[in-house]
């Protein structure tokens, strides 16, 4: 059964930072790219930053881009997001996405998520 658990969320004033994690199992996690996805009220789903299997491709959404930073470790089915910087337009619950290989970064499953509020 595939699982990805997310952790880190919490409550940060604006100008801070958090550390996104997402354990994943029941799948070869080295053999699919992965993404952070996140949903603020009211709005759609926005796909903020994937990365590849090996971390040599990585994407990032302009409203992102310089403040966040996706990681992943093949050897502990782990995927990582810091993010810097952080402003109330942050405010989401951030979802870790599995994307399998050849979908253009669409994915096929996606965690319980972890909320992050931005917040003075």
């Amino acid at each position: 059964e595939v699982q990805l658990v997310e952790s880190g969320g919490g409550m940060v004033q604006p100008g801070g930072s958090l550390r996104l994690s997402c354990a994943a199992s029941g799948f070869t996690f080295s053999s699919y790219d992965m993404s952070w996805v996140r949903q603020a009220p009211g709005k759609g789903p926005e796909k903020v930053s994937a990365i590849s299997t090996g971390g040599t491709d990585i994407l990032y959404a302009d409203s992102v881009k310089g403040r966040f930073t996706i990681s992943r470790d093949n050897a502990k089915n782990t995927l990582s997001l810091q993010m810097n910087s952080l402003t109330p337009e942050d405010t989401a619950l951030y979802y870790c996405a599995r994307d399998p290989p050849g979908t253009g970064w669409a994915s096929d499953y996606w965690g319980q998520g972890t909320q992050v509020t931005v917040s003075s």
